[in-house]
């Protein structure tokens, strides 16, 4: 598993913005990425990598494996909330299945520690981070990259994926008025909504309505 640190230390005290972890669950590929957000939404990468299995190991082994590493980059990187993509029924029942069981696994650590977890739709990240509810894995990684200030694109797309997750809940989570600004610094709620940020309401909105 590859997992870059960004030098640097965690900030401390007010202002200094939330950290995510964010999942792009999957046993083949598990993706995994930790940012920190500040006040302003500005965004810095804390870590990224990808937890890889195979497809001839048995489940239990894949599973394990995926625990055990969700497991060190919690106790490692203490993110106060965890992003995860939330399961689509359109996917085929092989898949559907493999990104609920790494889902579930995701969800399991977290809920140990005491951390909360937020799931969300592939569109609603797309619409947080690029504009476009409808924007393609190309997209979704030159925009990370951009919004994180990165020299290279984080690969394979399941990093920028979970990368794109953990900025679309910061940046919801930023928004006036909604359930996580609660208790976050005047400035941040204080903030108007950016235009991404209302594609995101609206894709969140739509997702709600399909349910």
């Amino acid at each position: 598993m590859d997992s870059p640190e960004a030098p640097g230390a965690r900030a401390a005290g007010p202002g200094a913005g939330l950290r995510v972890l964010g999942v792009d669950p999957g046993l083949t590929r598990c993706g995994i990425g930790v940012v920190d957000v500040a006040a302003d939404r500005r965004a810095t990468l804390v870590a990224v990598g990808v937890v890889g299995t195979k497809a001839d190991e048995p489940l239990d082994v894949r599973l394990l494996a995926i625990a055990r590493a969700i497991d060190e980059w919690l106790d490692r990187h203490e993110p106060e909330v965890v992003a995860v993509e939330r399961v689509f029924s359109q996917l085929n029942v092989s898949t559907v299945m493999g990104v609920a069981q790494a889902s579930g696994v995701v969800i399991a650590a977290a809920a140990r520690r005491g951390i909360p977890v937020a799931l969300h739709t592939p569109s609603e990240v797309k619409a947080a981070v690029t504009g476009s509810g409808r924007a393609d894995k190309e997209a979704v990684t030159r925009m990370v990259t951009k919004i994180l200030r990165l020299e290279t694109a984080p690969r394979p797309a399941d990093a920028a994926d979970a990368l794109a997750l953990a900025l679309a809940h910061a940046w919801r989570g930023s928004a006036p008025g909604s359930p996580s600004a609660v208790g976050r610094t005047t400035a941040m709620q204080a903030t108007a909504l950016t235009a991404a940020q209302r594609l995101w309401q609206e894709a969140e909105a739509k997702a709600r309505r399909g349910r």
